[in-house]
């Protein structure tokens, strides 16, 4: 009987990527890969340690693996991802219960690591991270339609608050000719969205080729056939170039959606958190997306709560967002986390404080999706179905608007025949539900 080898992946769609690069060298080796990791003899949790949450959440989910070792239920559990390679030996520590602790350096030689732990060895490995693997083959964990195109690995931004280049290294891009081989691949398994993905996109190519080739690497990744939509995620505001935004607005098969973190509008913030920019040029280069991508959907995330960010800064930033209205927005708590040049500073805020400034934010971005929801009513619009609803008794899925998994949904009902995940239909939108919408096919012959 083949051992049985199950894994949690945690975190963000980058280390998603990891995973699946893993699990095509586990299943390569022979190894009998199942579903849920609970009914795996090997449990592979596949951590992050971004920020604080994600910590608790990784723990939380390796502790809910070690009760079930104790039952019996499971005999082995490896713990890989950026909270193992953040915490090294801490993690085997904290949590004896782990058979191996390994950091990114070892996602290639994962064979290996389940070969230690079989051998009823503890094995705790930490090669240089900048050896993880950023090609070769993957298990896809999505929905078969659509995919992640991890376009660089690690960065090298260095914003104050962040622990990613400590973790994961140095921004370094793959070659453009292995990344369209690579979408090429996964769209002849039937892939139909592209989601292009890195920690700064927009950075793509600077290492190899001495500038950015984002644009070029578009244009490349549109002449595969079969694919229908591209979404660019994590683009940095000052390295949005003319030359990108000439390519989105003129390819039809990228969706007019950028995915823009700008974590605070305050200049004296900004340059805190070692980001450039300040209001004025935010406002400028959204203006600018607006007018040269016409209906184009913009999506940022924000920071409440950074050291030293006084009522009137916030206040700032409130406003900039009530003007602004972007069309998708995520605003969480400033998270200190050790090691990091804004942990030090003073002024920290309350963390009560950060979390009542994120909760207003919050709440003044529901009124404008409330706001851009209501103009949908009666809109016809093209939509990729995901799923059926049995609880609701609906489909659901997704417009171009709408980013996989951070984004909301489409739930509508259907007369005639039954749309599978992956069929694009077109819905007519009948109603709202918070971050949502409600409509009917209107026509099934979308594609």
């Amino acid at each position: 009987m083949p051992v049985k080898v199950g894994m949690v992946s945690l975190g963000c769609n980058k280390n998603q990527v990891d995973a699946e690069r893993m699990l095509f060298k586990i299943k390569e080796a022979g190894y009998q890969l199942v579903a849920d990791a609970a009914l795996a003899d090997i449990a592979i949790i596949n951590t992050c340690g971004f920020i604080e949450s994600a910590k608790q959440e990784a723990i939380e989910t390796i502790l809910e693996f070690a009760e079930l070792k104790k039952e019996g239920r499971i005999k082995k559990i490896i713990i890989t991802g950026c909270l193992a390679e953040r915490y090294k030996e801490e993690v085997h520590e904290l949590i004896p219960e782990s058979d191996a602790v390994v950091g990114l350096g070892c996602n290639g030689d994962i064979v290996n690591v389940l070969d230690h732990v079989l051998a009823n060895e503890t094995f705790l490995n930490f090669d240089n991270k900048l050896s993880l693997p950023m090609t070769g083959g993957r298990i896809q964990t999505t929905l078969s339609f659509y995919s992640y195109l991890k376009v660089a690995e690690g960065c090298s931004n260095c914003c104050t608050y962040c622990a990613i280049p400590s973790i994961r290294g140095k921004f370094r891009s793959v070659p453009m000719e292995e990344l369209v081989a690579e979408a090429k691949d996964l769209v002849g398994r039937g892939v139909r969205e592209l989601n292009v993905i890195a920690q700064d996109t927009t950075r793509y190519g600077e290492d190899l080729y001495g500038e950015s080739k984002l644009p070029e690497l578009l244009e490349e990744l549109c002449k595969i056939d079969n694919l229908k939509w591209i979404r660019v995620l994590y683009c940095y505001p000052e390295r949005v170039t003319d030359k990108l935004l000439d390519v989105i607005a003129k390819e039809d098969k990228i969706v007019k959606y950028i995915e823009l973190p700008i974590q605070h509008c305050d200049g004296d913030i900004l340059r805190k958190m070692n980001r450039p920019g300040d209001e004025a040029s935010l406002r400028s280069l959204i203006e600018k997306i607006r007018a040269k991508i016409p209906g184009v959907v913009i999506r940022t995330t924000l920071i409440t709560g950074f050291p030293t960010e006084t009522e009137e800064q916030f206040n700032t930033l409130a406003e900039f967002v009530k003007d602004v209205k972007f069309d998708r927005l995520g605003c969480f708590p400033y998270s200190e986390e050790e090691g990091t040049k804004a942990a030090e500073m003073d002024g920290q805020i309350d963390e009560e404080v950060r979390k009542h400034r994120a909760d207003i934010i919050m709440e003044q971005q529901q009124i404008i999706m409330a706001q851009k929801n209501s103009e949908m009513l009666d809109k016809t619009v093209e939509v990729v179905t995901e799923g059926y609803d049995r609880y609701g008794e609906c489909y659901f899925g997704r417009t171009y608007a709408d980013a996989p998994d951070i984004d909301g949904k489409i739930f509508f009902t259907s007369q005639g025949r039954k749309p599978v995940p992956g069929k694009f239909v077109k819905v007519k939108i009948t109603d709202m539900l918070d971050y949502d919408l409600i409509g009917v096919i209107d026509d099934e012959s979308a594609e």
